[in-house]
């Protein structure tokens, strides 16, 4: 599927994952539809703590779109 399938297909969650690699943190998005779940790598970052901000304001926002937090 392409970003265009993506976008016309309503979202159930997202998750933004924090994951070392080769010595730097990469922050990726996971967004389960009905049908299939999709892991996009956003961003890489050089700490840990600023890889988890980007991956708070990221899952936030994604949640934004989907209509908000399922779970609070």
């Amino acid at each position: 599927m392409d970003s265009e399938q993506y976008s016309a297909q309503h979202a159930d969650a997202v998750e933004a994952e924090v994951v070392l690699d080769r010595g730097q943190w990469a922050v990726e998005l996971v967004v389960l539809f009905a049908d299939e779940v999709v892991r996009k790598r956003i961003a890489t970052y050089r700490t840990e703590r600023l890889a988890r901000i980007s991956a708070d304001l990221m899952k936030r926002t994604a949640e934004r779109d989907i209509g908000g937090p399922l779970h609070g």
